[in-house]
């Protein structure tokens, strides 16, 4: 079930990213040969009747594409000059390439809206609920009650805030600026380590309130919260990740997202719902990244010709892209080892 979970998220995730693109080409008037779910060798094709687009499903459920007259290098002489990507509007091909990445939100936006109306909308918050009497943060002095402002000067004021810095001063001492019933307190406190199935663990003994409010409203309110709270925390991942403050080990690949998958599994529905929305936002803002071979890397190239007036070379461009892709595997190839590492351990 795990496995079949597992290829229905990725599945769902990088079909919304492509119905994007697709749709807006189409609206473009761009000639589209290819809508493809998955990669790797076809498995299935079908045509709609007075549409030029196979429309594919294919081995590997990780990825997929939509392949557009005019986007690579090879001039197709049978396609209408007029339904090449190439010589749309700045506008037209903007708007195809950003697509994907708009769905993915809007995919996480209504999966979380979902998730708030049948189980209630968590508040982002960062009141102590518990303090352990068995662990540091009691005998530091925090208290129930305390509303954590930052942590080690680092603005902590929201869950998904407080979780990421937690995880780059992991194991250290930490000082927490704490609002109590109006005053500001700096409380510091030494975590212990404790091993839990053979991982190594910093704990301080404190949980954060888990209150929810119930409603149309209050679900819509932390959609959209939620969906901009997690964009923020990745731009901030990616910071720490080039200033070295947070390693390649912190990320995870698909093998991550399989041993992640089969835990949201175990907790129920909702859970899996949640996941996906988060993966979704993962998919949609790594592609907004100006990295190419990703949909971020194109937007820039499309920037940078209309700064110039005319467009970038595009064999200079397509050789960009491939380099930029192969160096991406090779990350992935990383990660999924660490990835193994870890699920061994």
């Amino acid at each position: 079930m795990t496995l079949l979970y597992f290829i229905l998220i990725l599945g769902v995730i990088v079909f919304i990213h492509e119905l994007g693109h697709f749709i807006f080409a189409k609206k473009s008037g761009i000639y589209v040969y290819e809508f493809s779910i998955g990669m790797g060798p076809r498995i299935l094709k079908w045509n709609r009747k007075n549409d030029e687009t196979d429309y594919c499903l294919r081995l590997f459920p990780i990825g997929g594409f939509v392949q557009m007259a005019g986007e690579e290098i090879d001039d197709d002489k049978s396609i209408p000059k007029d339904k090449k990507f190439s010589v749309k509007t700045f506008g037209q091909k903007f708007m195809t390439v950003i697509a994907g990445i708009m769905m993915n939100f809007i995919l996480a936006i209504v999966l979380l809206f979902i998730v708030g109306l049948i189980n209630g909308a968590p508040q982002n918050k960062t009141t102590i609920g518990v303090v352990d009497p068995d662990y540091p943060a009691y005998t530091a002095g925090l208290e129930v009650g305390d509303e954590i402002l930052k942590v080690n000067g680092r603005n902590a004021n929201t869950n998904d805030k407080l979780t990421l810095q937690l995880q780059v001063f992991q194991g250290e001492p930490i000082t927490f600026e704490v609002n109590r019933d109006g005053q500001i307190k700096d409380i510091t406190v030494t975590p212990i380590e404790e091993t839990e199935n053979g991982e190594v663990v910093y704990k301080y003994g404190i949980q954060i309130q888990d209150d929810v409010e119930h409603g149309v409203l209050p679900a819509l309110e932390y959609a959209f919260t939620k969906t901009f709270s997690l964009i923020h925390q990745m731009l901030f991942i990616v910071f720490y990740l080039i200033t070295g403050q947070l390693d390649l080990g912190s990320l995870s690949g698909p093998v991550g997202i399989y041993s992640v998958v089969d835990s949201a599994a175990a907790s129920g529905f909702l859970s899996l719902l949640y996941l996906t929305a988060y993966i979704s936002i993962n998919v949609g803002f790594i592609n907004f990244l100006p990295i190419p071979a990703f949909d971020g890397g194109r937007i820039l190239f499309l920037i940078i010709e209309k700064i110039k007036g005319k467009p970038v070379d595009p064999k200079l461009e397509n050789t960009i892209h491939t380099v930029g892709f192969f160096l991406l595997i090779a990350l992935m190839i990383l990660i999924t080892y660490n990835d193994v590492i870890r699920l061994i351990k």
